[in-house]
């Protein structure tokens, strides 16, 4: 019992003494100190974003910006919502015209009327023939994540195809 009690009056009184811990050097906490208010610095604003650097010149390794070769899916199949503590997730099934579709995407149709969040279901075919093949084979699944504050306000989702669309509304 002695040595127990001795033992935490030891370890107490140590702990007490690092107290002067907190004003130290050493602690990382006090290596940048308090902010305070300065002047700012009147630079002219540039009407180009300064984050981003300026493309001069051309460049061997640089690809033009190729054209835009998407299509809509031939149909939609299948819309689902699933939420997230974020937000939302919006995951959409269709079927492709042909076999060997790719890049697929929903894109969002800035068209679409006040409550509406409408997305255009689009892949890519390659420029070689295909075949058809069976339904399965044609089947691509694409999904795209919302936040709270892009759902703000939305009251139906619709994911549009070459054929058909579907929508979910807010319950």
């Amino acid at each position: 019992m002695r040595i127990a009690f001795t033992g935490l009056l030891v370890a107490a009184l140590g702990l007490s003494a690092c107290g002067g811990w907190r004003d130290s050097r050493v602690n990382p906490s006090n290596w940048f100190g308090g902010s305070r208010e300065v002047p700012v610095d009147t630079v002219p604003v540039a009407e180009t974003n300064p984050l981003i650097p300026q493309r001069t010149g051309t460049s061997l390794l640089r690809r033009p910006p190729g054209e835009d070769r998407s299509q809509p899916i031939m149909t939609v199949t299948e819309l689902a919502v699933e939420p997230t503590p974020s937000g939302a997730i919006i995951r959409a099934t269709g079927v492709a015209l042909r076999q060997d579709a790719f890049d697929a995407e929903l894109r969002l149709d800035p068209t679409a009327s006040e409550g509406v969040l409408a997305y255009t279901f689009r892949v890519v075919y390659p420029e070689d023939p295909t075949p058809q093949g069976t339904e399965a084979s044609r089947t691509i699944r694409a999904a795209v994540t919302l936040s709270r504050q892009e759902l703000a306000g939305v009251t139906t989702i619709r994911v549009s195809g070459a054929q058909n669309a579907r929508e979910t509304r807010r319950r």
